[in-house]
């Protein structure tokens, strides 16, 4: 029996980049339209939200009739409208969900509203034909980390998450602080390349009633206390070297505490997703940690690491197929919750 083939045109709004993207059957991405505001935001060492939203405005009908073009479709071929209406900047966010629901309610074509976050966990099963819940990931990014168990498309449950600091927002503060400028995690990635990473032993934090938690906010002091004290006595100190040890020991908290979360969970597929997970370290420690655990490993390429709309097509594939269907009451929720509706 010949089954039809489901097209998602997926929006992707949550912080500064303008994504917009087409989809067939939750796994073939037939576009994948990025137009990025890092060069805008680099001025001020950071996201200015009211500049994304700005910027989202004027990008927003471009990128999408591009990601319509290239994957050679129109919208009368598209079975649903996906978005990100959450977590993210509210601003950010608002421009996104008003033109989803804009096209939806003109082309006459169901909306489903996606939670940024669990289109991240969905980028792994873009290149990753094979990988199929149960597994466990860890999501890391500018504004989370978290262990998930993905018990099936769309059915999360989160068994560790930071306390204070995210990840990638530890890797910002830090890079900051050795005047490496923004975006952190790619510069700190290639300079700790040219760095001893056993040169300064930071901390490694471990919350005593929560195994799977994380903290990164005594590492980053630890970090800029080592700089200050060195600066205080006028001794010079490697920048290199600070960036290789702070990344090692972010690293080894991150692949320590998912392979023990795998092995209690009875996991043996492990993912990782988000920004972060673009980290050539990261990918290369927890590849390796896999292998000597006898675990599997799935990570998508860097391109859809990063904030995208394929991603989001994809998670909105696999809500589609369960029926989940948004109004045109949906709203941004920039606090939204995983596992949330």
């Amino acid at each position: 029996m010949m089954t039809k083939d489901i097209l998602i045109l997926a929006i992707e709004t949550s912080c500064d980049e303008t994504a917009a993207a087409v989809v067939k059957n939750g796994r073939e991405v037939l576009s994948n339209i990025i137009s990025s505001q890092i060069e805008l935001h680099k001025l001020y060492g950071g996201v200015v939200p009211e500049i994304a939203s700005r910027k989202h405005i004027e990008k927003i009908n471009q990128v999408i009739e591009e990601a319509l073009a290239e994957a050679k479709v129109t919208l009368h071929d598209v079975d649903a409208i996906g978005v990100t209406y959450g977590p993210g900047l509210v601003g950010a966010l608002l421009v996104g969900v008003a033109e989803a629901k804009a096209i939806s309610f003109a082309s006459k074509k169901p909306l489903v509203g996606v939670h940024h976050i669990e289109g991240h966990v969905s980028a792994n099963y873009i290149e990753n034909k094979d990988l199929e819940p149960p597994f466990l990931c860890l999501i890391v990014s500018g504004g989370h980390t978290h262990l998930v168990l993905v018990k099936e498309y769309g059915n999360y449950e989160i068994i560790g998450r930071t306390r204070d600091d995210a990840a990638g927002e530890a890797f910002d503060k830090v890079a900051r602080a050795i005047g490496l400028g923004y975006p952190g995690g790619p510069k700190i990635d290639q300079l700790s390349k040219e760095g001893n990473k056993k040169a300064i032993v930071f901390p490694r934090a471990r919350i005593e009633d929560a195994p799977y938690d994380f903290s990164f906010s005594g590492l980053k002091s630890a970090v800029l206390n080592y700089i200050n004290s060195c600066e205080m006595k006028n001794e010079e100190y490697n920048r290199a070297d600070i960036a290789a040890s702070f990344q090692e020991a972010v690293i080894d908290v991150l692949v320590t505490r998912t392979i023990e979360a795998a092995k209690n969970y009875g996991m043996n597929k492990v993912a990782i997703a988000g920004g972060v997970a673009a980290n050539s370290s990261l990918r290369e420690e927890m590849r390796s940690a896999c292998q000597k655990n006898g675990l599997d490993f799935y990570h998508p390429s860097p391109i859809f690491c990063t904030d995208n709309a394929a991603m989001i097509g994809v998670a909105a594939y696999y809500d589609f197929l369960k029926g989940s269907r948004a109004t045109l009451e949906l709203n941004a929720i920039p606090n939204l919750k995983i596992g949330e509706r």
